[in-house]
Parts: structure tokens; sequence; C-alpha cells
């Protein structure tokens, strides 16, 4: 019967479970109705307003926030009908509800088909766009780019933890580095020309759990790719052992899964032989990436954390080549979802305040 990436392989089957949009699932502030905004920010939560909050300050900050479009994308717009007034300001707005909350790609998936707006950015609980965000994506989207993404720095710098998942996973973008040409972009943050998604039809689902496979999938097909690193973002990153190391060998076996999904088996044989090696090369290609002696030196004061977390992250890269994702997809909507509760307590405080 061949080799199928079971959950992706059950999203392609049965597509994300959204409702039909009704005025039961689609909530509209006041807004002039002939307007079409000029980006639609998707933000998702399985939870309720509080952990989204933080974020919604953000693109409430936005110097182009009458011209987006806010989609919240929820199991029940009930849990966010009591901050309602917090959701004004934007072009428009609306919650797209979907009857079971599987992950964050499936997710995102449903609110990019329900967006207004012709280009669409992905937006997190734990990362927090500076107030040009929007203005400078909007900007970029007018070159030839069918993606653009934003630069990234570290919302919790006071770990080691912290630097190493930052750099594992946003090394190529962390700014000062310059804006470019890219041949991919940092998942759950990017934004894409929604026509193009959409083309995905019911794929676009199991496209959204692993954007790198996406964007590579968009440069072959001839696409440009841009990291604009005006379009500043704060990420929070894990800081605790606890939650990193095990987030860093699912993410590790899910990217490798959906690497694999319809490839032959003697590929993906010869690239689980290869996985002890995924460490060296991904941290060599951090160390040579970097845009300054700063984060050179950030990146020397967490190398222990750096190794062992790369190598989680091979170990779970040769699982998902041998074997597929498992119950990767799963766990890592778990760690995806409500970051809060995977850093330090010093900080939660920090960030958000209590």
């Amino acid at each position: 019967s061949g080799f199928k990436w079971r959950p992706l392989y059950r999203l392609l089957k049965e597509k994300a479970k959204v409702d039909k949009v009704d005025d039961r699932q689609v909530s509209t502030g006041d807004m002039d109705q002939e307007k079409t905004p000029l980006l639609s920010v998707i933000l998702a939560t399985p939870a309720g307003y509080s952990t989204i909050r933080k974020t919604v300050s953000h693109l409430r900050s936005q110097t182009a926030r009458s011209s987006l479009e806010l989609v919240v994308v929820a199991p029940s717009k009930e849990l966010l009908d009591q901050e309602v007034d917090q959701l004004d300001g934007f072009a428009c707005y609306q919650v797209v509800e979907i009857k079971r909350f599987q992950s964050i790609g499936q997710a995102n998936a449903a609110g990019i088909r329900q967006a207004r707006a012709p280009i669409v950015a992905l937006a997190e609980d734990h990362c927090f766009p500076d107030p040009q965000w929007a203005e400078n994506l909007l900007s970029a989207h007018q070159g030839p780019w069918v993606a653009v993404g934003p630069g990234v720095r570290n919302a919790n710098p006071n770990t080691a933890v912290s630097w190493a998942d930052l750099f594992i996973g946003y090394g190529p973008w962390l700014t000062p580095a310059p804006s470019r040409e890219a041949e991919f972009l940092p998942g759950h943050n990017t934004s894409y020309k929604r026509e193009i998604l959409l083309g995905y039809g019911d794929q676009l689902d199991a496209m959204m759990e692993a954007e790198t496979v996406l964007h590579w999938d968009l440069r072959g097909k001839g696409h440009q790719l841009y990291m604009e690193s005006t379009a500043s973002v704060a990420h929070t990153n894990f800081s605790l052992w606890s939650s990193w190391v095990p987030a860093q060998f699912y993410n590790g076996r899910l990217f490798a899964g959906a690497r694999a999904r319809q490839k032959p088996l003697p590929w993906r044989f010869m690239f689980a032989l290869g996985s002890p090696l995924i460490p060296i090369v991904r941290l060599w290609r951090i160390w040579t990436g970097l845009p300054s002696q700063e984060l050179k030196f950030q990146f020397l004061s967490c190398l222990p954390a750096l190794i062992i977390g790369l190598a989680v992250d091979g170990m779970g890269q040769m699982f998902g080549y041998a074997l597929g994702t498992g119950n990767a997809l799963d766990k890592v909507a778990r760690f995806e979802v409500d970051r809060f509760k995977h850093i330090r307590e010093q900080d939660r405080l920090e960030i958000l305040g209590f």
C-alpha cells in the first residue's frame, strides 16, 4: 500500500473540520463594509482570549492597523465574546470556528480560507510584531515575492535554552540580518499571497504543518521568497529544559516526516542513515550565518545547549525519515499553543507582567 504520513494524510483525506461560515461563526466589528483590508492576520488559539491578548495588543499598535483584518481561529466564538471590544480599530475582524482544534497548521489553513485580504500573515500567541511590521510587510509584497518573512529577535533572552531554541528555529532570520531573497522563511510567522496558498486546495492543511517544506515547494514551482528585516518580531522561546528537549524531538520528526512524504523507500533510508550528521551541519550553518558579533557571542555562550538540542532534533529527524511522524503532530500542537506554560516564571513576568 506504500508509505503514508498518517497524521497529515488524515488531514488530506478529511480536511480541517471547518464549519460553513455563517452568522454564528463570524463576528464582524464596526467597519466600512465596502472596504477590503490589505492584510489579514491569522491568529489561532485553542483556548480563550487571554492566550492571545499580548499579540493582539501589538497588532492594535500597528501603523497600518486600519488596513488590517484580524482573523481569530478558535473552537468557539464564545471564547472571545467577553473581549470583543479589543478587536475594534481594525479594518474588520472575524472569528472562524473549527469543530476540532487539531494543530496550529490546520487552524491557520482554516483562517487563510476565510480571510478577506489578498495577503495573509501568520501570527502566534508568543510572537510580538513591532509597530511597523504590517506596513513593512505590505511594502515588501509590492515586489515579486509570494511570501515575505520577518526579522526575528529574542523576547526572553535570559537563558541558554532560550537562545539555543532561537538559534535552531530562527537562525537565518535573526536581526540585524539584511533584507534579502530567501530559500525558506520562519514558520508560523510568514506572510503570503493568499491566492497562491489557496491553489493547494485540500492539501493546504498538510502544507501548513511544516512550512519549510511548503517554501521549498513554492521555490520549486518558480516562486520567490523574501526576508524583510524591517518587519521585525520578538519571539518567545522555550526556556524550560523539560519542555524544550521533547519539543525538539517532535519538531524534528514532524519536519522529516513531511519531507519524506511520498518519497521512495531508498530515499528515506538514505536520509535516515545520514541523520547523525544533521547536528554538525546545522551547527555550522547557524554559526556562519550569524550577522553580528553579539549574536556570535550568544551562540558560544549557549553552545552546550545548542549541541544537545540539535542532537535531539537529529534523532527526531531520523525517526521521521525512517518511520514517518507517529504522534509528532499531536505532540507539537501541545507545545506550540500557550507557550507561556513552557517558559520560566521570570520570563513570563517580564513579558506578560503577571
